[in-house]
């Protein structure tokens, strides 16, 4: 055989060698979805420590004048000064008392009035619009008629808290009874549960998540009232403190004022937050 066709057989064995397929590249792996973190329950006081911080150094630069506003380290220095006289406890326990107070009775009563209306034709038809107008009015609007009716005392106070506080009690804790699948009311039907099992089993727990955001809004509400309710013909309060200091100039005294009005709706909100972790740790959400 020549040299030409042995050339030419080998070459042809070449092309006829089996060929290995080609192996399947590894499909690449999917990112991980990473879950936003849940704020922690101090996350919460970020952005107001940052406003303390530049609102301090506006004042200790000169940009912010004292007689403006007081820096908060002057504020600390005479809150401070007012714990040691005992004068700052007087007013705040009597502050909390009438909004605690105010805000008892008036998740209270839109607790009762949502389950009234939420569950009853007859209940919503009279109770729902009513509420609904109470919401168009503002609470400063019926100060005038509150003073004619209740006198102008600690009863007309507390009875105007409780009005400002169970609207959103009332409308969240509503929606959510009227957002309970209709499944869970035919399954309750069909195993035969009464009207208080239906209500414990079924109605509150449907209930809870859209009470809670009502008791928030509820507890900011209850604050903002009490600002404006105790500096009309009051003798003790913060409100009272602070319009004393407005006759005086006292601009710190104001701050310090300010401050516990702040401190207190904030850990209300905090209280309330954790509340609502604890009675919904079921409920699995996003930032739940």
């Amino acid at each position: 055989m020549s040299d030409r066709a042995s050339y030419e057989l080998i070459s042809v064995a070449d092309v006829l060698l089996p060929i290995d397929p080609p192996q399947p590249r590894p499909a690449p792996r999917a990112a991980p979805v990473l879950a936003p973190r849940r704020l922690p329950a101090w996350g919460i006081l970020f952005g107001p420590l940052v406003l303390v911080l530049v609102w301090e150094a506006a004042s200790q630069t000169g940009l912010l004048s004292p007689r403006l506003l007081a820096a908060p380290s002057t504020a600390v220095t005479s809150g401070f000064a007012m714990l040691q006289a005992g004068t700052l406890q007087e007013h705040f326990l009597a502050s909390a008392q009438r909004a605690w107070l105010g805000l008892g009775i008036g998740v209270a009563i839109g607790l009762v009035l949502a389950l009234a209306s939420g569950l009853t034709r007859l209940g919503e038809a009279s109770i729902d619009g009513v509420v609904q107008v109470k919401r168009a009015i503002p609470t400063l609007a019926l100060i005038p008629l509150a003073i004619l009716w209740l006198g102008i005392g600690e009863v007309m106070k507390i009875a105007l808290i409780a009005t400002s506080v169970l609207v959103p009690v009332y409308i969240n804790t509503h929606a959510a009874l009227r957002g309970i699948d209709l499944r869970f009311v035919e399954l309750a039907r069909s195993v035969g549960l009464g009207r208080a099992e239906f209500l414990r089993r079924v109605a509150l727990p449907g209930a809870l998540p859209g009470f809670f955001t009502g008791l928030r809004l509820a507890v900011t509400a209850c604050w903002t009232a009490l600002v404006v309710l105790e500096q009309i013909n009051t003798t003790e309060g913060i409100g009272y403190l602070m319009n004393r200091a407005r006759d005086y100039g006292q601009t710190d005294v104001i701050v310090v004022g300010l401050a516990v009005y702040a401190v207190l709706g904030l850990a209300s909100d905090m209280a309330v937050r954790a509340l609502e972790r604890r009675a919904l740790s079921w409920r699995k959400a996003l930032g739940a």
